[in-house]
């Protein structure tokens, strides 16, 4: 799909406010994709761990405005900004040059260049950075990893594979991460 198309069904139907924000995102990631792509991976990252915890909470019927962890939205914001967003950013620039669209099955091709090589190194570098920005030694990452990464890679696959088809083969590259 052409990137001027996306824009236009982006913004069919969205108000005012909306539409500027969009118009203005759209700009920054044309100006600057890498430090865009890292703030937004950032936000969202923390943003998804507080209300993984807030989600926790009530599932344990517990008070939510009780002792959040503060510094899990942190990690992640940093994780998110500094790892999720820049590598994002190249590998799928790097996937587009790797596998161009007119290479026979390309989206099949790119979905699994990402399901298989990419989810299980950036699941790693996960849990490496993680457990540093926990200020846990090395043997707590070798026993998370032999603990948490199959079964984590396992419900990655689940989850996301789905999510990663329309996003490889729908999305515009410039706003895939």
């Amino acid at each position: 799909m052409a990137p001027a198309a996306s824009k236009l069904r982006a913004e069919a139907g969205l108000g005012p406010l909306p539409r500027r924000a969009l118009s203005q995102y759209l700009r920054l990631l044309r100006l600057y994709p890498v430090l865009t792509k890292a703030a937004t991976s950032g936000i969202l990252s923390a943003l998804g761990n507080f209300l993984a915890q807030l989600i926790e909470k009530k599932q344990k019927k517990e008070n939510c405005s009780q002792k959040l962890d503060v510094s899990g939205p942190l990690r992640y914001a940093i994780y998110g900004f500094f790892f999720t967003g820049p590598l994002g950013h190249f590998f799928y620039l790097l996937m587009e040059r790797w596998i161009p669209s007119e290479v026979p099955l390309a989206g099949i091709k790119r979905l699994l260049l990402d399901r298989l090589l990419f989810a299980p190194a950036f699941l790693s570098l996960f849990f490496l950075v993680m457990n540093f920005l926990e200020g846990q030694d090395t043997a707590a990452f070798a026993a998370k990893m032999k603990s948490g990464f199959w079964p984590a890679l396992r419900m990655n696959w689940r989850v996301w594979t789905p999510v990663q088809f329309i996003n490889i083969n729908y999305i515009p590259v410039q706003v895939q991460v």
